[in-house]
């Protein structure tokens, strides 16, 4: 009797399914999340976008039990304040989501820790779940500074439909066409942002003489507002626009103004990252909990909460981008000029630098 009871005992412990082993990578995991929800919370600085500042903390309080807190503002801003606390021994931030000027600052001031061997998560890791078949870094180190959104920004020819037409400007030189001298106009290239980089992309791509006739000789109308480069567009003021904002130029397309937006072959546009790179702090007050954050951040779930809470075009490959503007997502094939990479960025002062000297002269 007692041997047919452990005979059908074995029997039945044969059948059943064994225990779930932990992989190396789940064991590890496990336990940065159980240290992560004793340390309570992550820091974590951030632009001063409304949406994000309310959907991503209790998305991760609700996936993980751990509270977000969340210091959004502009990105100088936040960089200044946050050196001058580690100046005095202040560490009170984990984690940073920010543009490349702000992310070049943090990395030369040795702020900030490598991000690459944080990181766990198998679809994180998994290079064919990236559109550039791994994870793009963009700090010269390649393990720093990970981007998250990559979309077209700006670079693009806006143009009046009434005073010219898409096939006159078969390439970006056409602009040096003495037909359009007087006709032109740009955002100020002299200061920081859009003018700055359509100048220094123009400045790297077809070289000084290229800049020189098109600012000085074509005699561009300059203006440090965007509507009203959008405006003198729609009115007919002038025929062809550098650098107008994207978003009003579509709009005004859509109500019927005789407006639209051109790529020419050898300039399709820029692409950029916005504020959408990632890096761990060092000296970080909840360095697990800092983990757990840069892990789910870039993963699917947390890369599709930032690009559907800025409807803008993310690194990953496995996101339904259905929530983005058609004319911000980058086409396959074409080779677009990344606005955001550390080596352009590091060339834009010195040529705002130039150019403002040209203007002066001019």
């Amino acid at each position: 009797m007692k041997n047919s009871l452990f005979s059908a005992l074995w029997l039945i412990l044969l059948v059943l399914p064994a225990p779930a082993q932990e992989t190396t990578w789940e064991r590890e995991w496990n336990e940065i999340v159980g240290k992560a929800k004793k340390e309570g919370k992550v820091v974590v600085m951030g632009s001063a976008d409304p949406v994000l500042r309310k959907e991503l903390p209790p998305a991760f309080k609700s996936k993980f039990g751990i509270t977000l807190e969340y210091l959004g503002g502009r990105g100088s801003a936040n960089s200044v304040k946050l050196l001058m606390e580690r100046q005095a021994g202040v560490y009170s931030a984990d984690a940073v989501m920010a543009g490349p000027g702000t992310m070049a600052e943090y990395y030369t001031e040795k702020a900030i820790d490598p991000l690459k061997p944080s990181l766990i998560l198998p679809e994180v890791l998994d290079a064919s779940k990236w559109k550039r078949g791994g994870l793009w870094f963009a700090d010269p180190e390649q393990r720093f500074v990970l981007r998250l959104y990559y979309y077209i920004d700006g670079g693009l020819l806006s143009i009046n439909t009434q005073n010219a037409k898409p096939q006159d400007f078969a390439s970006i030189k056409e602009l040096l066409n003495p037909k359009w001298r007087g006709k032109i106009s740009v955002f100020d290239p002299t200061v920081s942002g859009t003018g700055n980089n359509d100048a220094t992309r123009y400045f790297l791509l077809f070289g000084e003489d290229f800049v020189k006739k098109l600012y000085i000789d074509q005699k561009p109308a300059i203006s440090r507002d965007k509507r009203q480069l959008a405006d003198w567009l729609g009115r007919g003021s002038y025929a062809v626009s550098v650098s107008s904002e994207t978003e009003f130029i579509m709009a005004m397309k859509q109500q019927g103004v005789p407006v639209d937006m051109i790529a020419p072959p050898d300039a399709p546009g820029t692409v950029s990252s916005g504020n959408g790179q990632i890096a761990l702090f060092n000296k970080a007050p909840h360095p697990n909990a800092a983990r757990v954050f840069v892990n789910w951040i870039a993963s699917r779930e947390g890369v599709e909460l930032l690009g559907k809470a800025r409807q803008k075009p993310t690194t990953r490959n496995d996101v339904d981008e259905s929530y983005a503007l058609p004319w911000e997502i980058p086409r396959p094939g074409l080779k677009y000029f990344d606005a955001y990479d550390w080596e352009f960025n590091a060339k834009r002062d010195k040529v705002r630098l130039w150019v403002t000297d040209l203007l002066r002269k001019g």
